[in-house]
């Protein structure tokens, strides 16, 4: 029947695409770390050093998980295909939609797999750190960063990632002033990456008594998580603690004493803090890994040698400088100004579907590398 041969040719074409997907993973390479890893586990002295054995039997169970999906994925491409030539040669009509079905989800997981190969970067496999700034325009622009904080933690969820508040500091009258959010999950960062920079919201305002349209900007930072093996020399001079009382989001629960701890980065002034632990010391480790991966981002990013020397690039947080808008009125419409890519569902990208913009700017990325290695 015709439209099962037309499944059927669809879904074959995609055999070229699997092949590079497992040239890619490299899965002779890859069995052959988790080999190596493993023959380490078995050595007696493996659980002398914890953080080492953690980090190995992690990366073990990464790249088990790796060679599991690519598996599971050839598995699904041979189900399908075996399930419409059996409904084509039955002519069997019901089996239509499961067809359809199980083509979509194959095509979706080849797509996605094939875009996780793109993350090579040394922290893609990282956590995320976000860090979320109102721009100038007071209520407007607090509760748009508001937004923007529930639409990245609504992404995370969606993902099975562990989403944290780190800091919280409540906006005037609505929404926020700033925050910091911790996702934790593996390729976190190398998907989040992308979101950087400016976000641009236009929609009638619900604070505008004459129901006036406004524009509102918020700025979204992303860095990796950097562990306690990364070697970045902080002299302990440079650093200014201060103390205060926790508040905001999570607040209420810790803010009896003051366990909220800031840390501030003499040499470049750059300013980390947190207040989601319950006890002063465990605020200042996790101040400390943000410290940590904004000094290194920086570095990389400026590529300097000394951390002394660091000077991080300020952006205004306004007009000319957005990655991304977000209309909802006159129409509704989430555009990447990097991409071209476009959403027309506001309500969904809000809910956290972002994942077109990323795969998107992804590609965009895999296209300019090629082209500068040719």
């Amino acid at each position: 029947m015709l439209q099962f041969e037309e499944m059927r040719l669809e879904l074959t074409e995609s055999t070229g695409a699997l092949e590079d997907l497992k040239d890619a993973i490299g899965i002779d390479k890859t069995s052959e770390e988790i080999a190596r890893l493993e023959e380490q586990t078995s050595a007696q002295d493996f659980w002398n050093d914890q953080q080492n054995s953690q980090k190995v039997l992690q990366r073990i169970s990464f790249l088990k998980g790796k060679l599991k999906a690519y598996s599971d994925l050839k598995n699904k491409y041979e189900d399908t295909l075996a399930l419409i030539e059996m409904a084509d040669e039955e002519e069997d009509e019901s089996l239509e939609e499961e067809c359809r079905s199980e083509l979509k989800s194959f095509k979706a997981q080849l797509e996605a797999q094939t875009l996780s190969t793109l993350l090579t970067g040394e922290y893609d496999h990282s956590n995320a750190i976000l860090t979320f700034h109102a721009g100038a325009g007071g209520t407007e622009a607090q509760d748009w960063a508001l937004m923007l904080f529930r639409m990245y933690s609504r992404w995370g969820e969606r993902h099975g990632f562990k989403v944290s508040t780190l800091d919280y500091l409540d906006g005037e009258e609505a929404g926020l002033k700033s925050a910091v959010m911790l996702i934790e999950g593996q390729d976190a960062y190398g998907y989040l990456r992308s979101e950087n920079g400016i976000h641009r919201l236009v929609r009638i305002s619900p604070f505008d008594a004459s129901g006036r349209r406004h524009t509102s900007f918020a700025s979204l930072e992303v860095m990796p998580e950097i562990d306690d093996n990364i070697d970045i020399d902080i002299a302990p001079e440079d650093i200014k603690m201060d103390v205060y009382r926790s508040s905001g989001a999570g607040g209420q629960k810790v803010n009896k004493t003051s366990s909220a701890v800031r840390l501030t980065h003499i040499p470049t002034g750059i300013v980390v803090a947190c207040q989601v632990e319950r006890s002063q010391h465990q605020n200042r480790e996790v101040a400390m890994r943000m410290l940590k991966s904004k000094l290194l981002e920086i570095k990389e990013r400026e590529h300097l040698d000394k951390i002394s020397d660091i000077k991080g690039v300020q952006k205004e947080i306004a007009w000319g400088s957005q990655i991304r808008s977000y209309v909802f009125m006159p129409y509704t419409l989430a555009k990447d100004h990097r991409t071209g890519y476009e959403n027309g569902n506001i309500n969904a990208v809000m809910d956290g579907d972002l994942d077109g913009f990323i795969n998107a700017y992804l590609k965009m990325q895999s296209r300019e590398k090629l082209a500068s290695s040719q």
